[in-house]
């Protein structure tokens, strides 16, 4: 069974957890997992890319010269998409590149994600996290006694509106609360840390 070091909010170890097999003990499915996150990115596309096509470009559809005789490549219109300034072939237009996948391969991928965080012991408990007051020099004097320089994300069971304050100015470091974890946040942070009780609600909603 998969284990993770508990920390206090002092920074020192104080024990250890056993992770649930079920979620942070599978065997990681790559290829579901790439999917999940292959759909996180283009539902965070905006699709908003525009250009104009031959028939949208502000131009003369005078014809330039004469078809034959001044040794010049034969022309229609100067809007011609092989003219400077002319318009684009196949031009991108606003489109929804966002689409669904399967539920039950959001939550494989999702274990998936968390497997590969437990194996790498890149999880860190912490038994009650929480700060008094909204401080980022706070925040950064408890990732400093964990020794996390580097993207992390903070789990909580409940937003924590202290914690989120505190954190959202340090570079690479973000919050969550414990029941809307995603696979591409997860595999981004180089460093789990997670608060005791977020720990036991994860393993309730994705047992």
């Amino acid at each position: 069974m998969p284990k993770a070091n508990l920390y206090n909010m002092a920074g020192e170890v104080v024990g250890e957890v056993e992770l649930s097999e079920a979620i942070f003990g599978i065997e990681p499915n790559e290829t579901v997992l790439h999917a999940a996150i292959k759909n996180h990115l283009a539902n965070c596309r905006q699709g908003t890319q525009s250009a104009l096509t031959k028939g949208e470009v502000s131009y003369s559809t005078v014809k330039p010269w004469r078809q034959k005789g001044t040794g010049r490549a034969r022309a229609g219109y100067k809007g011609s998409p092989v003219w400077y300034h002319g318009g684009v072939a196949f031009a991108p237009k606003p489109r929804d590149y966002s689409y669904t996948i399967n539920r039950k391969e959001k939550r494989l991928a999702l274990k998936s994600a968390l497997s590969l965080k437990a194996a790498d012991s890149r999880i860190i408990v912490v038994d009650g996290l929480k700060l008094d007051e909204i401080k980022t020099k706070a925040m950064q004097q408890f990732l400093g006694k964990l020794n996390v320089n580097c993207q992390a994300m903070i789990v909580t069971e409940n937003k924590d509106e202290v914690i989120v304050k505190s954190a959202r100015n340090i570079p690479g470091v973000v919050t969550t609360i414990a029941s809307i974890l995603s696979p591409y946040e997860v595999m981004k942070a180089r460093v789990m840390i997670i608060d005791k009780a977020a720990l036991a609600k994860i393993e309730e909603v994705y047992a």
